[in-house]
């Protein structure tokens, strides 16, 4: 599925069209799990957030630290309420066409606007990118994004210093949005929003809206009050619940932004539809959260998007002494934010499963910092007090001197997320076998990335923003990953669910089967550590004889044996994704062969065997722009056949 704006609204449809598989996520007694980077308040793990602004004016005036950032802050709001204002003749794109043509890296945005006070975008890769319709549809977005943030930075300057030139610009600014919202276009893509490209985006600048007005509450009156709810609030609230009433990380940011609503309209019904009915915030978190405390839609970035949306709700529900009647649901919630922990790699990395941008870590650090008004943790509340924000200054976190430590990672089967970890004797593997529904996914069924020795030797790409060609046409597709090649290609159903055949963590093992791999075809992968070693089985089975084959794809330098030759014509007759594969090499057909391959402090005697003789190809091929890796293609022809890879480090 192409994600190019033109074709976008048409996966969306299919993803509508689709109905949700049935998952029952158990998750008994949640306020009991991960027990160990949790702080208990009032008998469980979650916290009423307040917010105290009297104190905060109080500790603004005793500290000169104070004073200099919100300095800081009255500079930032002051230059841009000079420069900015919203237009009616904007219309927004779409966040993720914001790439460079040259290698799909997101450009980077500044606030000179397009075609007046700048005539290209730029980014790290590509100084000179010419402005295009798209591009600056996007940088829109970009704009209207960083204004909402703005005006809750206007309102609340004006609650701490009562400074009413900062209440009344942030107050034009939601005059404006109430007088023009009926007469936005409805957009043809995701969810029929208007302000935004996607009905995502529009959720997430109405959290920020309702925010705002909150806290103008005192300075406007009853009538302009009236006014924002009725022709922009509500009218943005009954849009976003007329969308996305599947599970989802979307539908979870439209019923956040509906309760918010809600409870800013003082409107029961209001609430009840957003957090109660069949696709309420409730089931988005029984049914949207694995019994791991993953985000079903295994792109892991999610379970951080997640949350950033959930925060928004939850410390409003603080503030208004509400709390109580979504406790279970904040339970489930902070452990999805410490889910990933466990799964880190020794760098911090976690990995890229499914179609995640960027490279995150975990614990995320600012997260936590963020998150301890509503989830204090040990990580959060030391993070914080070493932090100026409008969180600590509104809402302090205690003193905390307990232990910060995290967790050991450990060898684990998540079975509920179709995905294991395998930790032994210095090395940490990461496989996934098994997809849950077509939402993000990508042809990655049965990949696995591993270090050793805290030092990357293959990796999952994740992938790079959706509006790049490169994302369809090479990131989500089988070549760019470590799994099975049927005649070139990965997986050709999403999703696949995978079987777990068996898993040990004594000795560390796992091995998962797929049937209908590609049709007539079943794919069967065994990883384990023994030895010092790595061991990887992959064995192939199909009903007519057809080419069967792998990718490998590795992080280190290999040094070639003098057998491989230069093959301009490796990509002829082959799928479109190994187009992006350079410089291709070729040595076989042989039924064994061994590398040596360099990493930073050591090598790995590499040892590929098949039952079957094979050729083999080396190339470079695209990692995280604009970087490149080393890539392997096994290929033989039959209808069985099985490679056994062997990592060894010397």
């Amino acid at each position: 599925m192409d994600a190019s704006p033109s074709t976008a609204a048409a996966e969306w449809a299919l993803i509508q069209r689709s109905p949700d598989p049935v998952w029952v996520f158990e998750k008994p007694s949640p306020e009991k799990a991960f027990p160990e980077m949790k702080i208990l308040q009032d008998g469980h793990p979650w916290r009423a957030a307040r917010e105290d602004w009297a104190g905060a004016a109080k500790r603004v005036r005793e500290s000169a630290e104070w004073q200099q950032w919100l300095a800081k802050q009255q500079s930032e709001m002051d230059r841009w309420m000079s420069r900015h204002r919203d237009r009616r003749e904007w219309i927004c794109g779409w966040f993720h066409d914001f790439v460079s043509p040259k290698d799909g890296s997101f450009l980077k945005w500044t606030d000179q606007i397009p075609g007046e006070e700048t005539d290209h975008f730029f980014s790290a890769s590509d100084p000179y990118v010419p402005l295009t319709p798209k591009l600056t549809a996007s940088w829109i977005y970009q704009f209207r994004s960083r204004h909402s943030e703005k005006i809750v930075l206007a309102a609340r300057l004006y609650r701490l210093t009562g400074e009413e030139k900062y209440a009344r610009w942030a107050a034009e600014q939601l005059d404006f949005y109430a007088e023009h919202y009926p007469e936005w276009p409805e957009s043809i893509q995701k969810g029929g929003s208007k302000l935004f490209w996607q009905s995502l985006d529009e959720a997430v600048a109405l959290t920020k809206y309702i925010e705002a007005a909150r806290l103008l509450d005192g300075y406007i009156d009853a009538d302009r009050r009236e006014k924002w709810g009725r022709q922009f609030f509500r009218p943005v609230a009954d849009r976003l619940a007329r969308h996305f009433q599947r599970i989802h990380n979307i539908a979870t940011w439209h019923r956040t932004a509906e309760a918010m609503a809600a409870l800013y309209l003082k409107d029961d019904d209001l609430w009840r539809r957003a957090i109660d009915e069949k696709f309420g915030l409730r089931r988005q978190l029984e049914a949207g959260i694995t019994s791991d405390y993953l985000w079903w839609e295994q792109s892991f970035g999610y379970n951080n998007y997640v949350i950033t949306a959930l925060l928004n709700l939850f410390t409003m529900i603080g503030i208004e002494n509400r709390a109580e009647e979504l406790s279970r649901e904040l339970n489930i919630a902070e452990n999805l934010m410490l889910s990933l922990i466990p799964l880190r790699f020794p760098d911090d990395r976690i990995p890229t499963a499914a179609d995640v941008t960027g490279i995150p870590k975990a614990p995320d650090r600012e997260l936590f910092a963020r998150a301890y008004r509503v989830f204090p943790t040990p990580i959060g509340l030391v993070e914080a007090q070493g932090t100026q924000d409008w969180n600590t200054l509104v809402d302090p976190p205690p003193e905390f001197t307990g232990k910060t430590a995290l967790p050991e990672v450990t060898s684990l089967n998540l079975e509920s997320t179709r995905m294991a970890l395998l930790k032994a004797e210095d090395w940490q593997v990461f496989f996934h076998y098994g997809q849950l529904l077509v939402s993000h996914a990508q042809q990655e069924i049965l990949n696995f990335s591993a270090y050793y020795r805290g030092i990357d030797i293959t990796h999952d790409l994740g992938t790079v923003g959706y509006g790049s060609p490169l994302h369809q046409g090479f990131y989500v597709r089988g070549p760019a990953h470590n799994v099975p090649l049927i005649n070139g290609e990965g997986q050709l159903t999403l999703p696949l669910t995978g079987e777990l055949i068996s898993f040990s963590d004594h000795p560390a093992a796992v091995a998962a089967r797929v049937e209908g791999y590609q049709p007539g075809v079943t794919a069967e992968r065994t990883l384990k550590i023994e030895g010092g070693r790595l061991l990887d089985s992959l064995r192939l089975t199909s009903e007519t004889s057809t080419r069967l084959g792998q990718s490998l794809h590795l992080q280190g330098k290999i040094n070639l044996p003098a057998n491989f030759q230069p093959d301009p014509e490796f990509s002829t007759g082959r799928p479109a994704a190994f187009q992006h594969w350079k410089n291709a090499k070729v040595a076989g057909p042989v039924e064994e062969i061994e590398f040596e391959v360099e990493y930073p402090g050591f090598r790995l005697r590499l040892k590929i065997h098949g039952s079957l003789p094979f050729r083999i190809w080396q190339a470079t091929s695209p990692d995280r722009p604009p970087d490149e890796r080393t890539s392997l293609y096994l290929e033989t022809e039959g209808k069985e056949v099985t490679f056994t890879t062997g990592f060894a480090p010397q």
